[in-house]
């Protein structure tokens, strides 16, 4: 599968860890603001190689 590179950082980031939005954010500089952030996330979640879940009232974004 071919990633762009914004799908590509994010998507090794959270290979690491699970991570907040926030923590994507910070780990990966390709992504400049949250929005765009929502929207690479969404893509990779349709493309079935992401997930997110819920912990203590926080959402947390992981691998699939």
């Amino acid at each position: 599968m071919k990633f762009t590179s914004k799908q590509q950082s994010v998507f090794l980031a959270l290979k690491k860890k699970d991570l907040t939005s926030s923590e994507i954010l910070k780990e990966t500089p390709k992504i400049p603001h949250i929005l765009k952030l929502y929207s690479v996330l969404d893509e990779l979640k349709s493309l079935g190689m992401v997930n997110s879940y819920m912990k203590e009232g926080v959402r947390y974004h992981q691998v699939a």
